[in-house]
């Protein structure tokens, strides 16, 4: 019987989606699927650990909109 899983349509930049697939090969605990090279599912209840995984890893804070659509502003120069 199949099994349903709540989750999250992230849209995000090709280096983005890189850096959480990389985070995930680790334990496998955050993408459901890789849908093409800009959009992934993420589970549902492991958003927010992603998000700080995200952080530990960037040069600059996760916008946590995560470009869920829109993509984000430069800290330094706001475009």
């Amino acid at each position: 019987m199949p099994r349903a899983i709540r989750g999250i349509l992230v849209e995000c930049e090709p280096a983005i989606k890189s850096i959480i697939v990389n985070i995930d090969s680790k334990t496998h605990d955050y993408i459901i699927e890789e849908l093409d090279e800009t959009h992934l599912l993420i589970k549902e209840n492991m958003i927010t650990q992603l998000k700080a995984k995200i952080d530990d890893v960037s040069l600059f804070p996760c916008p946590w909109n995560l470009s869920w659509i829109a993509p984000p502003q430069c800290p330094i120069t706001g475009y």
